[in-house]
């Protein structure tokens, strides 16, 4: 088979793909350097890279939302599939948050991003390659075969994006305008202490601990991640040197916003905030009952005696478009 400069990984489901797909596949169609695969389900996608690795592309791109993505480098770090040689790794903004996509610098048209990605594959790669940590998240200290993502939202959080997705999605509205939305009725709930069946839930009880201690209560948000990029905006100072960026904000009015403030700031965690918790850790576990955590898009529950456990993962290569 020959060697193409860059192979696409497609989910025919994603959000973004439901529109996009058939100009995607005309583009690839006339391309020859780009090797094309489309999976419908995730179990596929193991398959997929096996297929892939015999190409031995330049560039592995993933074209789908942050669960695709997350599946993608679930495999290609469990599998094994191209040995000491994992090309570095792209994201096309197909999904509805590209969480992964935007820390990347891939926004806007997949299709120009694609092209993009295309025009970079014929010449040295080395100038717009990053390293980026990742995080393996294990449901039980002995699992052998961890999930791996980049982004995890707890407490407060995972209950928002959780509404955002069964609630204020099937409205069919714009992206913007059911993010804008759910923030509204985050700030209804959070800042006013507004409680009604229309807004999201209370945060429940959840048990934070890493080497630098625990910390334990409501959250109205829990976030952990190796993005550069974040929710609030600027970059994570917190205490400890780990490669995992912890943001944990108290479920209080004043708690949520001194959070906001010093997030749009650029500021969290350069000086101590009362009920607002930053810190890089080595190791994470989070404890609570009935509370759910979601990597990436995919949800793990926390229970009582059987945390989440939270590591860092051998880092990859990815591909970043200018911003």
């Amino acid at each position: 088979m020959a060697q193409a400069r860059i192979a696409l990984l497609s989910n025919p489901r994603s959000t973004g793909n439901v529109k996009q797909l058939p100009c995607i596949r005309a583009f690839c169609a006339e391309r020859p350097d780009i090797f094309h695969y489309e999976v419908e389900q995730a179990d596929q996608i193991g398959e997929a890279l096996k297929t892939i690795a015999r190409v031995k592309p330049k560039m592995l791109v993933i074209n789908g939302g942050d669960g695709t993505v997350q599946a993608a480098l679930t495999e290609l770090h469990n599998g094994g599939h191209f040995g000491e040689a994992t090309p570095p790794v792209a994201v096309l903004p197909s999904g509805k948050t590209n969480l992964i996509a935007l820390d990347l610098g891939a926004h806007g048209d997949p299709i120009v991003a694609l092209e993009r990605l295309a025009n970079l594959a014929q010449a040295d790669l080395s100038p717009h390659l990053v390293a980026r940590e990742l995080i393996a998240l294990r449901c039980g200290p002995g699992e052998q075969r961890p999930v791996i993502g980049m982004f995890l939202g707890g407490a407060g959080l995972a209950d928002t994006m959780l509404y955002c997705r069964d609630r204020i999605y099937p409205l069919g509205l714009p992206n913007g305008l059911s993010h804008v939305i759910t923030a509204f009725a985050v700030l209804l709930r959070q800042l006013l202490g507004i409680r009604a069946s229309f807004l999201p839930p209370d945060a429940m009880p959840l048990q934070v601990s890493s080497k630098g201690g625990m910390i334990s209560g409501r959250f109205a948000l829990l976030a952990v991640t190796t993005l550069e990029k974040l929710l609030l905006g600027g970059d994570l100072h917190g205490r400890g040197s780990g490669p995992l960026k912890l943001l944990a904000i108290e479920q209080r009015p004043s708690s949520v916003l001194r959070g906001v403030i010093a997030g749009l700031a650029g500021r969290l965690g350069r000086g101590q905030l009362n009920g607002v918790h930053v810190e890089e850790a080595d190791e994470i576990s989070i404890e609570g009952d009935q509370s759910s955590v979601i990597l990436d898009g995919e949800m793990f529950h926390a229970s009582i005696g059987k945390p989440i456990h939270l590591s860092p993962a051998s880092p990859l290569s990815f591909v970043r478009l200018a911003a």
